[in-house]
């Protein structure tokens, strides 16, 4: 076996390529520490949406929709507006629906701490340190350091997330990955061989707006596909399919994830997250692009502004000095 972790030149910018085993993996510090790319070589397997043809231009106007990116704030927060417990803050409209969506870390340029080999194990680190010196300061003036950790083994992608709060106010802290899954995720696979297997609670209630009303929906068949390892994920709008997040059991073992399958060659991508990630919104755009997103959540949409108790919407804030640490697993059977 065989394992590197390399700095290259990608289009001009810098990135961390990590190889170990079957597994490649491409780091883009550039892209707000997104994976923009990982492979199974073996079974001839791009787990997340990749396209050679775009320019660093496209990327960047677009980076929640390739790779493994990771969001804060994420989702939407209902017209803009981020109360936490010390503050208020007013966030730009960027939604058409009238909300503020996603944040801004996943836009921000992210440097590299280190890209090295440690036994039988690729490792990328990167960070992003959030100052006064980022031009959303002046709106969110709450200072805070993220760091990520990628792992490459045989085992396939540790991704390992930790923010701290570096300022003297209470940070909130809702955190997702925008993980953006092929399907098909084979070069000669179909959509309608694609499965999606996510085990899952109730299901919430979303205004015109996208902003959870408070009421859970009776479950319908579309939805106890997703129990089932029925559901195919692509093809069809899945438009902000939003649940409580549960455990499941896979290959006899208790599982707390996502699980997507190729029915015809039997090829599976693992995707598990720490019970940190409370909820799943999974979504498609629109199901003809060629790939969907089981999207883990911390909180739920809008959580900070909802009338609802905070064990429920898995609303959060970090004292200053405080850490919180996220972790997931990907890899293919």
């Amino acid at each position: 076996m065989s394992y590197s972790a390399v700095i290259n030149d990608y289009k001009g910018e810098k990135v961390i390529e990590l190889a170990a085993g079957k597994y490649k993996a491409i780091v883009a510090p550039f892209l707000g520490s997104n994976v923009l790319r990982m492979q199974d070589t073996n079974a001839d397997i791009e787990i997340f949406r990749y396209d050679e043809k775009l320019s660093i231009e496209d990327l960047k106007k677009s980076p929640e929709v390739y790779g493994l990116p990771t969001l804060y704030l994420h989702n939407r927060l209902s017209n803009g507006v981020l109360k936490v417990s010390d503050a208020t803050y007013h966030f730009p409209i960027n939604d058409p629906l009238g909300n503020h969506i996603h944040g801004f870390l996943h836009k921000r340029a992210h440097s590299i701490v280190s890209a090295e080999v440690v036994g039988d194990k690729a490792i990328a680190k990167t960070e992003y340190i959030y100052d006064e010196k980022d031009e959303f300061f002046e709106t969110f003036p709450v200072s805070f350091k993220a760091e990520f950790t990628f792992t490459l083994s045989d085992s396939g992608l540790d991704y390992e997330f930790t923010m701290t709060n570096t300022s003297t106010k209470q940070l909130p802290f809702g955190v997702c990955n925008h993980t953006t899954i092929n399907g098909p995720f084979r070069e000669t696979g179909e959509g309608l061989d694609m499965r999606l297997y996510v085990p899952v609670g109730d299901k919430w209630e979303l205004s015109k707006s996208c902003i959870p009303t408070g009421e859970f929906l009776p479950f319908n068949n579309h939805d106890k596909q997703y129990i089932t390892g029925s559901q195919i994920p692509v093809l069809h709008d899945i438009d902000n399919d939003v649940f409580f997040a549960e455990e499941g059991s896979f290959d006899g073992k208790p599982f707390y994830g996502a699980i997507a399958s190729d029915v015809k060659t039997g090829k599976k991508i693992i995707y598990e997250v720490c019970k940190d990630f409370k909820f799943w919104v999974i979504w498609n755009d629109h199901g003809d692009k060629g790939y969907f997103c089981p999207e883990p959540c911390t909180w739920i949409i809008d959580a900070p502004n909802l009338p609802i108790p905070d064990d429920e919407t898995g609303y959060k804030e970090l004292a200053p000095n405080e850490s919180k640490t996220l972790t997931e697993k990907i890899y293919t059977l």
